[in-house]
């Protein structure tokens, strides 16, 4: 996760520029402790973007390097936002998840899978090469090989977020709404902001602006990369007459290339079932839609030098997502390759669809970790993927520990 250090004693002023759940996060814990806390919100409501519009899965740690801080940091902000939501009231709820291996090909990645979840304490994890267990957890799925997570959890992420808004204010902090951010001027103990309403004057600035946080990052002069890619991620539904298909979570062998997990099922706290998400290039930051277009936005991506290299080596992948989205039969092959059963008609759209900020370097790589910045007394959070909301309280109180 890189130096995640923010310098600060008590009772400095701290702004917080972004209203996702990791701003949130940090502004509460910095207010707990008993510093002046500002946050800065571009939109008239929290959680407008990546957090508000994800799978609302709490990750279990079945992916991540073992020994990395995104790993670590998993484990426990897990814990940390099961206990917040029983102190909320808030539904969290451990439906499971099975990661199938559809055929023999699929093996030794699951078994990578396997191994890096022992080794990040997975609770209860359990490998399956039985077909009759699969069958027993998930009645529909179809699959080779398992492996399953009883206690991945599914939440509602905005309304968590607002909840730890609660706590912020409680504590005496700020939050503002509708202050985008324009211009920022830092030195190395002070930090000018001016915003769309008002201008403001903080000791230290920490930026979680997740899909602007490139351009948050230009106001101080800091390096160019990483730059911001978006990903839009779509999501069909099930029909309500046909979520029996479903029990739990039933998600793919993920591609080691690429850091996306695949079309996968999930069953939400309302006992909805979508199918998803896929991961299509936006035509801007918050292109929610086809329709949605930013020139602007596609030329600073399309002039980026690490755009050629990310094209050729992952053209395929590219036009095989395209393809799904606009096509509706492809994207229906995708899902159908776990659960036989299901039909096209199973598949209704929805209007709902993510946008995740994927931070890409210089040479096209896609950046799959935390990247923090520092220049002077502003720390910029550059790239914060998933399992970013299973982690905010976790990330939250590694970097008020580094103050």
């Amino acid at each position: 996760m890189g130096n995640m250090g923010v310098p600060g004693a008590s009772g400095s002023r701290f702004g917080v520029i972004g209203g996702g759940i990791v701003g949130i996060a940090l502004a509460r814990a910095l207010a707990r402790r008993g510093d002046e806390v500002t946050v800065l919100e571009k939109e008239q409501r929290l959680a407008a973007h990546q957090t508000g519009h994800n799978s609302g899965v709490v990750h279990a740690g079945l992916y991540y390097a073992p020994g990395s801080l995104k790993a670590t940091l998993c484990a426990t902000g897990r814990d940390l936002l099961q206990e917040f939501c029983r102190q909320k009231g808030l539904p969290y709820r451990e439906v499971g998840k099975l990661v199938v291996a559809v055929d023999e090909t699929e093996i030794p990645a699951l078994n990578e899978i396997e191994r890096r979840s022992r080794a990040n304490g997975v609770p209860d994890l359990e490998r399956i090469d039985d077909i009759r267990r699969i069958a027993e957890l998930e009645p529909h799925a179809q699959g080779v090989a398992a492996v399953h997570s009883p206690h991945t959890a599914v939440v509602d992420y905005a309304s968590i977020t607002e909840a730890m808004a609660q706590d912020v204010r409680a504590a005496g902090g700020s939050i503002l709404l509708g202050h985008e951010v324009t211009a920022m001027t830092a030195s190395t103990d002070r930090v000018m902001v001016r915003t769309t309403v008002s201008d403001h004057v903080f000791d230290h600035v920490v930026v979680c602006a997740g899909l602007q946080s490139d351009v948050v990052a230009r106001f101080v002069g800091a390096d160019p990369s990483p730059k911001i890619l978006p990903f839009r991620g779509e999501y069909w539904a099930l029909h309500p007459d046909r979520t029996s298909l479903v029990s739990g979570m039933i998600y793919p062998v993920p591609d080691p290339r690429f850091p996306f997990l695949g079309v996968h099922f999930t069953r939400g706290v309302d006992d909805d079932v979508h199918v998803g998400p896929n991961a299509v290039p936006a035509l801007a930051r918050e292109g929610y839609s086809w329709g949605r277009i930013s020139i602007r936005d596609t030329w600073e991506s399309l002039r980026w030098p690490g755009a050629a290299p990310l094209a050729r080596q992952h053209w395929r992948m590219g036009m095989d997502e395209v393809s799904a989205s606009v096509l509706k039969p492809r994207y229906f092959r995708k899902a159908q390759r776990f659960i036989p059963e299901l039909r096209m008609s199973d598949l209704r759209r929805t209007s709902t669809a993510g946008v995740r900020a994927q931070a890409w370097g210089r040479g096209g790589e896609l950046l799959d970790d935390f990247a923090i910045d520092r220049v002077g007394a502003v720390t910029l959070v550059r790239n914060a993927p998933s399992p970013a909301a299973t982690s905010s309280l976790a990330i939250a109180e590694h970097l008020v520990a580094q103050l």
